[in-house]
């Protein structure tokens, strides 16, 4: 058997060589392993580097280190990834929460009033982690999340559950399709985005995310054309769209909403500095 101490010097190395990690990573994601195979917080491992894992320990340890090694992401290996303030249960039926999203959370609350009610619309909800971030930190905020995988669905209902929202109401829906007559003053996803064809689908974390989540026609575009097209039938009039998009999308997005007759369209950077996020107004009386 082995202690805490061998396997942050032995492990952390291991794993940066396999998967081309810098250290900082590595040593984190094996922090994080070893949290919860033994059940303990960080400080634990940092105050008892000499502890000796049992045997049962060091076999569940070996088992989740070589699942990695193999690519297989450290969120599913955990079962859940932090988002926003929330610890949201991911499973392979829905995209990985990424700190990038955050953003369209920020920018949603930045137009919600804390006092006045607000229906908000969450699409391609995935996990739940956009849908129930807003909901959190919005109490008068009324959220309807839609997905077209009801294996998504189930695990969004479940991190509702599991963190005590109740605001939040899930519909499966092929976009707008199960929504006829809804109205919303905020619309928000982050839909797929990837072109079909891009090689970044057959690297990394992404090989083990549902593609319909990822992949969106030869440009990646297809689905945010969707949306742009069909959400002026489901906002009030001066309601907003928040659409999170590729590195690269920004322009093209901007282009289609003005097209579409949004106004004060703008485009914000993630915290990578690469604009991450579009939105504009829709007013349907100019």
């Amino acid at each position: 058997m082995r202690s805490i101490a061998d396997i942050l010097r032995e492990d952390v190395r291991h794993l940066s060589n396999i998967l081309a990690f810098d250290l900082t990573t590595s040593r984190i994601e094996i922090q994080c392993l070893l949290q919860h195979v033994l059940g303990v917080q960080r400080a634990h491992l940092l105050a008892h580097p000499e502890q000796m894992l049992s045997e049962a320990q060091q076999g569940a340890f070996d088992a989740l280190l070589q699942r990695r090694l193999r690519g297989e992401p450290i969120a599913h290996l955990l079962g859940e990834r932090e988002f926003f303030g929330l610890n949201l249960k991911v499973t392979p039926a829905t995209l990985i929460p990424r700190p990038d999203t955050e953003l369209i959370v920020e920018l949603a609350l930045n137009r919600i009033s804390q006092a006045q009610p607000c229906c908000v619309l969450d699409m391609g909800t995935g996990s739940g982690a956009i849908a129930l971030a807003i909901a959190k930190n919005r109490l008068n905020a009324e959220v309807v999340a839609v997905d077209a995988s009801q294996e998504a669905l189930a695990v969004a209902i479940e991190n509702a559950r599991r963190l005590g929202i109740h605001s939040v109401s899930f519909l499966q829906s092929d976009w707008f399709a199960a929504l006829s007559g809804r109205r919303f003053e905020l619309i928000v996803s982050n839909p797929p985005y990837i072109a079909s064809d891009d090689i970044h689908l057959t690297q990394g974390d992404l090989r083990f995310e549902p593609l319909s989540a990822l992949a969106s026609g030869a440009d990646g575009l297809d689905g945010i054309r969707r949306i742009i097209s069909a959400a002026p039938q489901y906002l009030t009039s001066n309601g907003s769209l928040l659409m999170e998009h590729g590195y690269d999308q920004a322009g093209s997005v901007r282009d289609l909403l003005i097209q579409r007759g949004f106004v004060e369209v703008f485009s914000e950077k993630d915290i990578a500095g690469i604009e991450r996020v579009t939105g504009g107004i829709f007013n349907d009386s100019k």
